[in-house]
């Protein structure tokens, strides 16, 4: 039989953790008052995708073709608060029309307000989750 430390234990209960996985998810001030774990993961990704869409349409972008897609952003949130874009989905033909959409995605999250980490059992923890952000271009 092996021996092992509560610290240890916690070492590995500290690794990554999917949505569904902790006490509670990542989230902004403004969703803070909201009390079940829907809402507050409603209102989390709400407000993120509400200012990613605010900054795209405020970027110039020029496209050939019409564009109509749905990208899949996948998200870690740090033990710190720290958002990272880990990688994009998205259809060839967007990534065609905007060759430089993840550095616009990416941009977008520099201004974004302070982001608390998920927690499971009382402990800050990193978590990953997908957020799918509808891309359109419109008409003037």
């Amino acid at each position: 039989m092996k021996k092992t430390t509560p610290e240890a234990i916690l070492n590995e209960e500290l690794k990554t953790f999917n949505w569904d996985e902790v006490d509670a998810y990542p989230s902004f001030t403004i969703c803070d008052s909201l009390s079940t774990k829907p809402e507050q993961k409603h209102c989390f990704e709400g407000v993120l995708r509400k200012h990613i869409m605010n900054n795209l349409q405020k970027e110039m972008i020029v496209v050939t073709q019409d564009i109509n897609d749905t990208l899949i952003l996948d998200f870690q949130v740090s033990e710190i608060g720290e958002l990272i874009l880990r990688d994009l989905q998205m259809d060839s033909i967007t990534l065609r029309e905007i060759p430089n959409i993840k550095a616009l995605l990416t941009r977008s999250l520099d201004s974004l307000p302070e982001i608390f980490p998920a927690v499971k059992r009382s402990q800050k923890v990193k978590s990953e989750f997908q957020l799918p952000v509808i891309i359109r271009n419109t008409e003037p």
